[in-house]
């Protein structure tokens, strides 16, 4: 169920800043014709940190009413609040949501124990499918394969995304916990290297943009079509860099604003995207062939 080209999908947003549901139901709907097999809203590539709680959980049921149960939703509902985290949860199970996704709590850096702790906690409370969202770079925390190795022993607690670009953490996870526990790659260009290491898909940001091209790659890897995989790994490069020229989602909304996705506005603190950015995001799209 949960596997292939998974889509952590922005917040589409009008020049004033608010929510533009329409277009988020219209870039949901696009997203499953063109064959992304996995959607996430509400995680860091939809700008979560700046949505205030009741956009979250709209954003949430817009996401599962335009999924209409074609395709699973993993609805983001992480916070350094172990308590927010719960009522995220719960709100997501209510929703009707597949899964939920809770990153490491972030800026009060707890010890391993309070790791563990607090995904307990969230697990308990709520009996949905969890995925943990392992993304150091962010949360300035790294969850040891250890510690994930007892977590993954509670019923609820499924699986990884696995941000850490680390490709001997996807071998050591397995080990830690057991074969059927789900991985997930966060990061783009490391996609294929982690199905080999034991991954089974990706929650991937250019998939916004290029669904069709990552759905394409996952499906040729699962049927053992290496080479053509590779291909399109290789094509999708400059595209990868490109989306994290500067802080994502920025570089993303501003290229889904050239194929009339989404306007390009990030809220505070995001800035607009700088004029070379720009320039470089509108090349690496028209080099993949999404632009003329």
């Amino acid at each position: 169920m949960f596997r292939g080209s998974m889509v952590a999908l922005i917040t589409p947003m009008r020049q004033d800043g608010s929510v533009d549901a329409k277009a988020f139901q219209d870039l949901v709907e696009w997203q499953i014709a063109e064959g992304t097999e996995g959607l996430i809203p509400v995680g860091t590539t939809g700008e979560s940190p700046t949505l205030t709680h009741d956009e979250h959980k709209r954003v949430v049921e817009l996401c599962v009413e335009a999924a209409r149960g074609r395709v699973p939703v993993i609805a983001g509902a992480g916070s350094n609040s172990t308590a927010e985290a719960i009522d995220f949860a719960q709100h997501a199970k209510k929703a009707g949501a597949d899964a939920t996704l809770v990153v490491t709590p972030y800026y009060n850096k707890p010890t391993q124990e309070g790791l563990f702790l607090h995904f307990t906690a969230i697990a308990d409370a709520v009996d949905i499918p969890m995925f943990i969202y392992n993304i150091p770079a962010r949360s300035v925390i790294d969850m040891t394969p250890e510690t994930m190795g007892r977590l993954a022993k509670h019923k609820n607690i499924v699986g990884v995304k696995d941000a850490t670009a680390n490709l001997t953490r996807p071998l050591h996870t397995k080990r830690a916990c057991g074969a059927d526990f789900i991985q997930l790659s966060g990061e783009d260009h490391t996609a294929l290297a982690f199905n080999a290491s034991g991954g089974v898909g990706c929650i991937s940001v250019t998939a916004n943009v290029a669904p069709r091209l990552c759905a394409e790659m996952h499906k040729a890897w699962r049927a053992g079509r290496t080479e053509e995989a590779m291909a399109i790994q290789d094509r999708l490069v400059p595209l990868h860099d490109a989306l994290f020229c500067e802080t994502s989602p920025g570089p993303v909304k501003y290229a889904a604003s050239l194929i009339g996705k989404s306007t390009d506005h990030c809220r505070l603190p995001l800035a607009p995207l700088a004029e070379s950015s720009k320039a470089r995001v509108r090349e690496a799209m028209v080099s993949v062939g999404l632009l003329n």
